[in-house]
């Protein structure tokens, strides 16, 4: 069967060839190992065009590296950390948070993923009480499980209700990018700018073949870190094929115009589910996540030829994730597919 691309996840797509094309330049003579060489040195200065001159960026293997040691280095094990059922640390991780920060993760339901002062307020109840995990982070991702997205003025809130109560804010960005496009900002506006303390920087969603980033907006935050990456098994000998794709999608816009294409695919995609009967789009499309509810009984039938996850049994809701490659073809052939399935008698 020839491969065909799917809606089951971003992660599922393939290299952006200028991608491809940076690792393979990198792929010349000799430079030094574990991150100190030209193309490493470049692409942090790249970080601190988009998020300020002040941030330290160190890279990683993945996603959840990146949120277990940004974790890690804020808290100690006595502590805990606040985030939303939903979050991928708490659901998606399988422990990882947990087991290697030694902290316990307090979860607060949210329909749309987000967290709210509100919410958060009861759960301090037992700061200086020596019998209870002591909060130390208030995690949030951008954009959420469920595809909303975080204003500046929502994250300055997070960030100034966490500070005044001696805790850190920290951002799972796997895709910041999507948030940004979505909200037509630049990557600091909803990251270091709005309070964040910690980000989880997010590049293979957007066309990477590996690599995510720690960035701390507070630089004496950093002040271990690269002893706890090591640690964490995260450090890489060849970092160059890392940073260089980083450097790569960083310069002009090419970060932008991944995430840009993904979220306009996905809005193309819930309008045209949406005309369709018997289809419910679940969740406001913010940024290049659609939830919506299908019949059950067309949902192998479809994932026969395009496979996306089941979000919710209950539903049942589905998730669909167009990526920086889909195109207007990928989205409207799925939802020809789609159409056929409803239109089909048992």
């Amino acid at each position: 069967m020839k491969p065909t691309k799917n809606f089951a996840s971003d992660n599922n797509a393939g290299v952006h060839p200028e991608i491809l094309k940076a690792i393979t330049e990198a792929n010349q003579a000799y430079v030094p190992a574990y991150g100190d060489d030209p193309y490493t040195e470049r692409a942090i200065a790249k970080f601190r065009e988009h998020f300020g001159p002040e941030v330290e960026v160190f890279f990683v293997f993945n996603g959840t590296g990146a949120n277990v040691l940004g974790l890690q280095s804020l808290t100690g094990s006595f502590n805990a950390v606040i985030a939303p059922e939903t979050a991928h640390i708490n659901c998606d991780e399988a422990g990882a948070p947990e087991k290697f920060t030694g902290c316990k993760i307090l979860t607060i339901p949210s329909e749309d993923g987000k967290l709210k002062v509100e919410q958060i307020r009861p759960l301090l109840h037992a700061l200086g009480n020596q019998h209870h995990n002591q909060p130390k982070v208030v995690s949030i991702t951008q954009s959420t499980e469920l595809g909303a997205v975080y204003t500046p003025d929502e994250i300055r809130a997070l960030a100034d209700f966490a500070h005044e109560h001696g805790m850190f804010l920290h951002m799972d960005g796997a895709r910041l990018a999507n948030a940004a496009a979505g909200l037509d900002c630049r990557l600091r506006e909803i990251s270091g700018d709005a309070g964040v303390d910690v980000l989880s920087f997010g590049g293979t969603k957007n066309g990477l073949m590996l690599g995510e980033a720690v960035v701390f907006f507070k630089p004496g935050l950093a002040r271990d870190f690269r002893y706890i990456r090591k640690q964490g098994m995260q450090l890489a000998s060849k970092m160059r094929f890392i940073s260089a794709q980083f450097e790569r999608l960083l310069t002009g816009d090419l970060w932008l115009e991944n995430a840009a294409n993904a979220n306009r695919m996905a809005r193309l995609l819930g309008t045209e589910l949406a005309k369709i009967p018997g289809i419910t789009i679940t969740q406001k499309i913010e940024a290049n996540g659609v939830f919506a509810v299908f019949p059950r009984r067309i949902i192998p039938r479809v994932q026969e030829k395009y496979p996306f996850y089941v979000w919710d049994e209950n539903g049942p809701v589905v998730r669909l994730m167009p990526a920086f490659d889909t195109t207007e073809a990928d989205v409207h052939d799925f939802v020809r597919v789609v159409r056929e399935a409803v239109s089909e008698k048992d």
